[in-house]
């Protein structure tokens, strides 16, 4: 389910919901199916190096994450909301970029 004031988290990225979507089927991860539609709420703005994603509104968090690796290595975390059926914010630890679509929004 799309939120109409916000973009689509693949529109906004779409290499990297691509990437998590295979990751999370790789596993078996009934989740891969979400990833397309979330919103995108913006990115952190705690620091100016933060790659911190927001899919969901602040404080939307529970305490279940899914680390998802490659080649041994974390290289996104995801946080779940208290429910475990949604993505509420990813954290990309691999050192990308991660430059808005040139996509136009709203």
């Amino acid at each position: 389910m799309t939120d109409t004031l916000h973009p689509r988290l693949a529109d906004a990225f779409p290499a990297l919901a691509t990437e998590i979507a295979e990751l999370l089927r790789a596993e078996g991860e009934p989740l891969a199916e979400v990833i397309a539609d979330l919103p995108y709420h913006g990115s952190c703005t705690c620091t100016a190096t933060c790659n911190n994603l927001r899919t969901a509104p602040p404080g939307s968090s529970g305490p279940s994450m899914i680390q998802l690796e490659r080649d041994g290595m974390d290289i996104i975390w995801l946080s779940l909301d208290p429910s475990q059926t949604t993505v509420t914010d990813i954290e990309v630890l691999d050192g990308r970029e991660l430059g808005l679509s040139t996509q136009r929004f709203g």
